[in-house]
């Protein structure tokens, strides 16, 4: 999933790949170029067959929704959102839906004409979307009607975010806008310089209870700004590029961040995890790892999958690993949720796995979308969500 600045975007699962498209970029100018990571024999990362587990925990599937094409065909991340009793969800081609979160009813679906690739945000009773064609769009969480919609600089890739007065979103080309929470429009904008190859994506930026709007950006660093002005505050780095190749040198800042009380983490592809004061940016811990996912955290562990979709487990504010867990190398998991005394993660065949958190032993497995899984799993009182790549919505407990 990397993409040069000014070409399309590019997809990809290994170096190989990339190197390949490389090559095909310098040589002959192609603009446009994707692979499937799991066709080719020759691929040396190819995801390891899944073996027989010791069932001990059921996962029951409660209910499930169908919402639109799901994540489409443009590699989309669309992460569905929880808040006062519903779950909201999105499709890549515009179909937003509300559900009651305990028996799955639908409230309302509002079919919009755009191709959604960044969300689904929710706060202050609205629901943030962001389009492939540069746009915030805003919705009523009660009925799904028009709030407003505004133009930013370029497409959205993550979930916008609210504190009910402003709205903030990341987009690709490397900037942070801050729209007005009542008629969008814009209040501020903070820019960064991209490298010239990054991963597809980029982070969801966090609004903190003292004012803050700390964000990851696809040059390895972390940035907090005050979100009333964008007023700079700090600038930390979560990796630092290294290699005499473009590729070699890829540290973006991808997966979402994590609050933990006075500490904003942040992970890095071929970097680092780092841990940051909130208020002044000044590094508290961190470790080498490349990951870019988000991060989760229980049982006095931070839980991360690598980039070879190994689940590690680390013992919080050390560089202890507790436990890690490689038996669902290049599966292309997602990143690691919590939920009681386990972990779930998903991979790109749709199963849904559990992890205990004690010993890092799979106890519990169940396939929601043959289609696969991207978007990061939910939990829901004491429910996992699960928004399956063909657009299947489903809520399951734990037995």
């Amino acid at each position: 999933m990397i993409q040069a600045h000014a070409p399309s975007p590019f997809f990809f699962k290994s170096l190989q790949k990339i190197l390949i498209v490389a090559v095909c970029l310098l040589s002959f100018g192609c603009s446009n170029f994707s692979w499937n990571p799991f066709s080719s024999d020759e691929d040396p990362n190819q995801p390891v067959e899944l073996t027989d587990i010791e069932e001990e925990v059921d996962l029951q599937r409660e209910w499930r929704v169908n919402v639109g094409n799901g994540q489409g065909d443009n590699y989309t991340k669309i992460t569905p959102v929880s808040d006062g009793g519903y779950i909201f969800a999105a499709s890549e081609d515009g179909d937003v839906v509300a559900v009651n979160s305990l028996d799955g009813a639908m409230v309302w679906r509002e079919e919009l004409e755009v191709n959604i690739t960044g969300g689904v945000g929710a706060g202050d009773g609205i629901l943030m979307v962001g389009t492939q064609d540069a746009e915030i769009i805003t919705l009523s969480q009660t009925e799904g009607a028009l709030v407003w919609r505004s133009r930013v600089s370029s497409e959205v890739l993550s979930q916008p975010k609210t504190n009910g007065d402003v709205v903030v979103a990341q987009t690709v080309d490397g900037k942070l806008v801050a729209l007005d929470r009542e008629d969008g429009s814009q209040r501020w904008t903070y820019e960064t310089t991209l490298p010239a190859l990054t991963l597809r994506g980029t982070s969801s930026p966090i609004i903190t209870t003292d004012g803050s709007v700390i964000a990851g950006f696809s040059n390895g660093i972390v940035v907090s700004v005050a979100a009333e002005d964008g007023v700079w505050s700090w600038e930390e780095r979560v990796a630092v590029p290294e290699g005499e190749y473009d590729i070699e040198r890829v540290i973006d800042v991808d997966g979402d961040l994590l609050l933990d009380g006075t500490r904003i983490l942040a992970s890095s592809y071929q970097g680092n995890i780092m841990a940051f004061d909130i208020l002044t940016g000044r590094i508290v811990w961190g470790m080498e790892a490349s990951s870019y996912h988000g991060l989760g955290q229980g049982f006095g562990n931070i839980y991360y999958s690598d980039d070879k979709s190994h689940l590690v487990a680390v013992r919080n504010n050390s560089t202890d690993v507790v436990w890690e867990n490689a038996n669902l190398e290049y599966r292309s998991i997602t990143a690691p949720r919590t939920i009681t005394n386990y972990v779930a993660v998903a991979d790109f065949e749709g199963y849904v796995h559990l992890i205990s958190q004690v010993d890092g032993r799979i106890v519990g497995r169940t396939q929601i979308d043959s289609d696969g899984v991207r978007a990061n799993l939910i939990t829901d009182n004491g429910r996992l969500i699960v928004y399956g790549n063909s657009g299947t919505l489903t809520a399951l407990s734990l037995q």
